[in-house]
């Protein structure tokens, strides 16, 4: 039996699959290389799983035949479903294109996916929107999206209990909150401010740098979704996140110590689909899966900054 990833090139899915392959599992890992950026890195983390219990197809979640075709070839067990478009302002810009992949994509991993035992779906705290509740609970109302991508991955969400009420299909939804960490995407915060202050470039800070995220270590991401993953749970929607709300300013400071380089700052103002706090209630991750977040964001920073020296040495 085989577990497929989804997206399994990208961030979280690189880290995934190599924590499923180092559990001796076989993987099937679908990614299409997408120019969302650079594909060189999505070449660099997938260069990392080469293993005889690894599979990589090239292909398109919107493409459904393609699918079809992996699943017959595979005796497909369980399913993390973690590709989709991601970002906030791109989503604004290429609406249509998030409502495909993050939307259709999604219906076409949940109709081939009637008789799996387990599915994990990639949701997102962006669902909250500008919540004043603090911190995020689950049971929260999230009729308010800020975002094309918050209103895909809410979408989503929906889909997959239509599918598990129609089907049987046990279903955990997580809500990841800003997840960070080595071989991460280029337009999330640490990478980018990481690259800026190493390479005595300016920085964007959005606001004062007062808004805070709850940066979530990629590890302790992982661990949550092997829980989810090992233990079905029918149909739920689980945050998952450090719980533990970090400053921007506090954060850009963190890798000004690490870099031991002073970050060159360019203030502008927020825009109306950013928040000002995320913040994880995560009392049921802890309940339902054992989930307990273990870096910190001074320990986490470091590996991120660690990781990106070595890997543009080799640029």
């Amino acid at each position: 039996m085989a577990i497929l990833v989804t997206g399994g090139a990208g961030f979280i899915g690189s880290h995934v699959c190599r924590a499923l392959i180092d559990e001796g599992e076989q993987v099937v890992c679908v990614d299409d290389f997408n120019d969302y950026y650079d594909p060189k890195l999505k070449e660099y983390r997938a260069a990392t799983l080469k293993n005889e219990n690894f599979v990589l197809y090239r292909t398109d979640i919107l493409n459904f035949e393609a699918l079809k075709n992996i699943f017959s070839k595979h005796k497909i067990d369980s399913i993390v479903h973690l590709a989709a478009r991601a970002g906030i302002r791109a989503s604004i810009e290429r609406p249509l294109l998030y409502n495909s992949v993050n939307v259709e994509g999604t219906l076409n991993l949940l109709e081939l996916s009637k008789k799996v035992k387990n599915f994990v779906f990639s949701s997102s705290s962006s669902v909250y929107g500008a919540s004043t509740k603090i911190p995020f609970s689950e049971e929260d109302p999230v009729n308010t999206p800020l975002s094309p991508y918050a209103a895909t991955k809410r979408a989503g969400e929906l889909m997959c209990y239509n599918y598990h009420h129609l089907y049987g299909i046990p279903i955990t939804c997580l809500r990841f909150f800003t997840v960070y960490g080595p071989m991460g995407r280029p337009d999330m915060a640490t990478y980018k401010f990481t690259k800026a202050i190493l390479e005595g470039e300016e920085l964007t800070q959005i606001g004062d740098g007062s808004s805070k995220r709850d940066y979530t270590f990629v590890a302790d991401i992982v661990a949550g979704v092997l829980a989810a993953l090992r233990k079905p749970q029918g149909y739920e929607i689980i945050n998952l996140g450090n719980s533990q709300p970090i400053e921007l300013r506090h954060v850009i400071s963190l890798i000004e110590e690490e870099t031991g380089k002073k970050a060159k700052i360019r203030q502008v103002p927020a825009h109306r689909a950013d928040v000002a706090v995320t913040f994880a209630n995560i009392t049921k991750a802890k309940k339902l899966l054992g989930y307990e977040p273990s870096v910190n964001i001074e320990e986490g920073v470091k590996k991120v900054v660690t990781w990106y020296k070595e890997y543009t040495k080799g640029l």
